[in-house]
């Protein structure tokens, strides 16, 4: 699970990028409200850890604009602001939960299970199916017709990718986050290896579906819709 932490206490964010990684999470660290955005809306990220209060762009203003741009990453307030009216006003700009500093970190981590449990289109259920595509996540297995192949686990976290995002612009950056991790060394020219293997997975099993280059910012997957 890949966890965004938005918060611009430097202390704050060591001690919990530390212990969320030792939990087994991929932690990314903002310190302020304009680059945590932009890292929300780059779709790279299974949950958001927002800090109320923070330089720029406050919290609120971030939530209200993620939400606006369609943005459906589970996001999990951080304050100091604990009254009633400002809980209120957090989950009904768009907050996913609100857990008030300071806080025990036992605490933080039984919200973040409970957010896990609730269906997101980012989670990756059983099967996803996509016009002529179906993929066997626990198989691992490609389907089109009658057609059928094993993909790898990485060209099949790649499909899955792919798939939740059907007729959408995929940024490289974004595909490399979802798919690799924040720490991995990747080169590019492996990702242009990949969505050649995937390319001629589609062809063997004779789907529609294309994955398209998208010059200078990354990959579409058309005709699966």
């Amino acid at each position: 699970m890949r966890i965004l932490l938005i918060e611009d206490d430097p202390a704050l964010c060591r001690s919990l990028r530390l212990m969320l990684e030792q939990q087994g999470f991929a932690v990314t660290v903002s310190h302020d409200g304009e680059e945590g955005l932009y890292y929300i809306l780059e779709n790279a990220h299974d949950l958001v850890l927002l800090d109320r209060m923070l330089p720029g762009l406050d919290g609120l203003e971030v939530l209200k604009r993620a939400r606006e741009a369609h943005a459906s990453v589970p996001i999990l307030l951080l304050t100091a602001l604990g009254s009633l009216e400002e809980r209120v006003t957090g989950l009904d700009c768009g907050a996913d939960d609100y857990i008030v500093k300071p806080f025990a970190f036992e605490e933080l981590m039984a919200r973040i299970r409970c957010i896990r449990r609730r269906p997101s289109k980012l989670t990756a259920s059983e099967c996803l199916a996509c016009g002529d595509i179906t993929y066997d996540i626990e198989q691992n297995l490609l389907h089109c017709g009658g057609n059928a192949c094993t993909l790898s686990k990485r060209e099949g976290d790649l499909l899955a990718l792919f798939l939740q995002n059907a007729e959408q612009t995929l940024p490289r950056g974004t595909i490399l986050l979802r798919v690799w991790g924040p720490d991995s060394e990747i080169e590019n020219g492996n990702l242009d290896n990949y969505i050649h293997f995937l390319r001629r997975r589609l062809r063997s099993v004779g789907s529609r579906a294309e994955i398209k280059t998208v010059r200078g910012v990354g990959y579409r997957l058309t005709g699966a819709v």
